[in-house]
């Protein structure tokens, strides 16, 4: 993931391109290039959302820098567990010690406890917001302004982390006593290679929904489009 965010520059799928050196991590040794194609956008933006922010740049979406909190022995609630980010989300939690609660629909339960989730909510059947109290985290990978509904799950002094952009509930969470932060994923070689050394030991794994040769580019957004992605939509270069 190389020279992210580029606000305000044009950009293009390609087979070829300069990098800095910075952003760059060596390919796991233990996985194929199409399992680490997968791996830098939502590996580092878990990463930097729960283990490490690991940049001092600010953050154009919110004024406070965002810190991630400790998860050993936490309740941590992770909303789009199936998708890009939540999975890995999901991975990185267990590994740091959280007791994880994964909210998708209900056929990737089998696919989320198989990841270390130690609890399943589908939400197509239940919503998380009535059922789920006294979390220390959630982290809300769909965000948006629907995001303010998860403040009621969580205990006084937690954290709701949404990934995208449109909170709109601050007075709420003052009131509760809660902390919503997000951050903007930057590039970061050295996170990257930390991340490829967890999936070159098996700690963290990348799921694959499907792949798309280069020049079908419209299609895998397409597929992208139609929602329920599992995992990572890659595209691949002969």
């Amino acid at each position: 993931m190389i020279r992210f965010p580029s606000f305000g520059q044009s950009a293009a799928y390609a087979q070829f391109v300069a990098a800095p050196a910075s952003d760059l991590a060596l390919k796991p040794r233990g996985i194929d290039h199409v399992h680490a194609a997968g791996a830098p956008m939502s590996g580092l933006t878990a990463w930097q959302f729960l283990i490490e922010q690991g940049h001092n740049v600010p953050n154009p979406l919110q004024p406070e820098p965002h810190r991630p909190v400790p998860l050993k022995g936490k309740r941590v609630l992770i909303n789009g567990a199936a998708g890009g980010v939540g999975h890995i989300a999901v991975q990185l939690a267990k590994w740091q010690g959280a007791y994880v609660i994964a909210v998708a629909s209900g056929e990737q339960e089998t696919f989320l406890r198989e990841l270390g989730a130690d609890e399943f909510i589908d939400y197509t059947q239940i919503l998380p917001e009535d059922q789920i109290r006294d979390l220390d985290l959630v982290l809300d990978t769909m965000g948006g302004a629907t995001t303010g509904r998860f403040l009621r799950t969580l205990k006084r002094g937690g954290a709701l982390f949404p990934v995208l952009p449109g909170f709109a509930d601050a007075a709420e969470a003052a009131e509760r006593g809660v902390t919503v932060s997000m951050t903007q994923v930057r590039s970061s070689g050295p996170q990257l290679a930390e991340v490829g050394r967890l999936l070159d030991g098996g700690t963290v794994r990348i799921a694959i929904d499907s792949t798309f040769p280069l020049a079908d580019a419209r299609r895998a957004h397409e597929r992208a489009a139609r929602g329920h992605v599992r995992g990572k939509i890659v595209l691949t270069v002969e």
